[in-house]
């Protein structure tokens, strides 16, 4: 006779390694699809939050309606994978909120985890910060509030990464964990469905900008599905370290604030933290000299060092800066 759900679960929680996992890592992933489609498909099933040739999937009522219907989908989701974990007599509401990321909260883990990925924006940040001469309004903290005060702030850095991490993450992580999937296959298989979750971009893009040709169109979304397939993985491995909800959500908000990062041309601006460039630039065709933006090509050079730098810094600090007392699993 097959185990059932229910002795599984039992066999899970007491401690004891079950001959057989809990779920299968397929039904683990088909429970992530309907998630998925739990969180996608609303937005498409009102004319409220559904993208049309007038209405732009930015615009404020638009924003309003699909955080309502993403954070109920949120609820009922999470709601969902804590039944299932907390569904044996030797489960408690405290191990269910620990694979779910919310106890411990991890406020060192969730610091740690964001200098981490501060690191691997340094080239980035000093673009931002010293050549566009930005570092004074960051210590500030000004145009924070003007940021998220907006509709498509809020729901870039705010509604965005709490929603898509909880749902991705939070309700979506332990179904793996209870399938016994590896390690490895977790960090890969849930950003992929992370990543097809954005796929429904390319359709409203094509919507909003009905004359950009359809390869363009493409290639940007397939960017956008590599980025966030990427970090998806990326995200995945902090929170399996870390075990803190909180932290993957702060490192999805920065990285929604960064942006993509330059991976070629010339940085460009007239007013870098230390006042107008004085190199010698370019001379068009009359032989009248000109700057590239005011700036010579070192602030360029110093911007991929950089931009290396950081990466090979990230790659030697990725273990220590993810270490916790409370992972969810042991790598």
């Amino acid at each position: 006779m097959a185990p059932t759900l229910y002795s599984r679960l039992k066999s899970y929680y007491s401690g004891k390694e079950p001959e057989v996992p809990i779920l299968s890592t397929s039904t683990a992933v088909l429970l992530l699809v309907v998630y998925t489609l739990i969180y996608v498909l609303p937005f498409y099933l009102s004319s409220t939050t559904r993208p049309s040739p007038q209405l732009s999937r930015d615009a404020p009522s638009v924003i309003r309606g699909r955080i309502r219907s993403v954070t109920a989908s949120c609820m009922v989701c999470s709601v969902g994978t804590f039944v299932l974990l907390s569904s044996v007599d030797n489960g408690s509401p405290l191990k269910s909120l620990h694979l779910m990321g919310y106890f411990p909260i991890g406020i060192v883990e969730a610091f740690k985890g964001l200098g981490l990925t501060v690191i691997l924006f340094l080239g980035p940040l000093f673009e931002g910060g010293f050549v566009e001469g930005r570092w004074r309004d960051w210590i500030r903290l000004r145009g924070l509030s003007a940021s998220i005060s907006s509709w498509i702030g809020w729901r870039n850095f705010v509604a965005g990464p709490i929603t898509e991490e909880v749902l991705f993450r939070s309700a979506s992580v332990p179904l793996l964990l209870l399938s016994q999937t590896s390690n490895t296959t977790i960090i890969f298989v849930t950003p992929i469905i992370f990543g097809l979750a954005h796929v429904h971009h390319f359709y409203e893009f094509r919507i909003s900008h009905p004359h950009t040709p359809v390869v363009s169109a493409l290639l940007r979304s397939l960017l956008q599905f590599t980025y966030t397939t990427l970090f998806g993985g990326y995200a995945t491995f902090i929170y399996l370290r870390s075990g803190s909800l909180l932290g993957v959500i702060l490192v999805h908000a920065f990285c929604n604030w960064m942006g993509f990062p330059r991976f070629w041309g010339r940085v460009t601006s007239g007013d870098t933290v230390i006042g107008p460039d004085v190199g010698e630039g370019k001379r068009d065709e009359n032989g009248t000299a000109f700057h590239n933006g005011g700036l010579s090509v070192m602030w360029t050079v110093v911007y991929y060092v950089l931009l290396v730098v950081g990466a090979v810094a990230w790659h030697k600090l990725l273990w220590p800066l993810t270490k916790s007392i409370s992972p969810l699993t042991n790598f």
